[in-house]
């Protein structure tokens, strides 16, 4: 994945292309990326995919207000690809016609207070098998070879469902902790109604049991 990115916010280019840069290190034909959004931002990606060449694109709005985002991905020729606005979470795949940067861009352009956190994973191609050899094998696999094959697939499937499991943990946690906040302050209003009704409880009892008798007046 390219180590672009572009957005209003300088500051948040400079963030989110280090982290490009960095994750880019360990992987080649693939890219995933947690990363925060502003309100009224838009913020997008770009990849060179080869002709043929078959993609999938996944994600996941993870925290921030109704957990939301606008997506849109188009082709080097500038035709839109997909396409849809206020999507929680959603999976795209398509094999590209044409050698070129794809774009894919998230829009947070409708919100106006509430920042979101946005995960993506970026796959091009087929994932490469366990080693060459095995790839290229002439003739047909051993026991121990088609073991290491099907244990290779498996901990892939392993690390998907982590990684889908990871977000939703995260996305639990984050609602817990706004739920806690509202119930946090909510208890000290509460708080703060039965003390003021407690006072003026005790100011109309008070009233009841004074004895209010007129002066009286000497008159000479």
């Amino acid at each position: 994945m390219e180590c672009l990115a572009s957005t209003s916010s300088t500051s948040m280019f400079v963030f989110v292309t280090g982290l490009l840069c960095l994750f880019n290190v360990h992987t080649v034909l693939s890219g995933e990326l947690t990363f925060e959004l502003p309100d009224n931002e838009r913020m997008c990606f770009f990849e060179s995919i080869k002709e043929g060449l078959k993609s999938t694109l996944e994600f996941q709005v993870i925290t921030g207000g109704s957990y939301d985002v606008d997506m849109e991905l188009s082709a080097p020729s500038g035709q839109i690809l997909y396409k849809d606005t206020k999507k929680q979470y959603d999976t795209f795949t398509w094999t590209a016609d044409q050698t070129g940067v794809y774009k894919f861009c998230f829009s947070n352009e409708f919100s106006t207070f509430s920042h979101k956190v946005v995960y993506f994973d970026f796959q091009v191609g087929d994932k490469p098998p366990l080693t060459a050899e095995i790839d290229s094998h002439a003739t047909a696999l051993t026991l121990m070879e088609q073991t290491s094959v099907n244990t290779h697939a498996q901990l892939n499937t392993i690390a998907d469902y982590q990684t889908h499991f990871k977000l939703r943990e995260s996305s639990g946690r984050a609602f817990a902790e706004f739920l806690n906040e509202r119930v946090f302050f909510w208890s000290i209003c509460e708080t703060v109604a039965v003390i003021v009704v407690g006072i003026g409880q005790i100011i109309v009892l008070h009233s009841f049991f004074t004895d209010k008798r007129p002066a009286n007046t000497i008159q000479s």
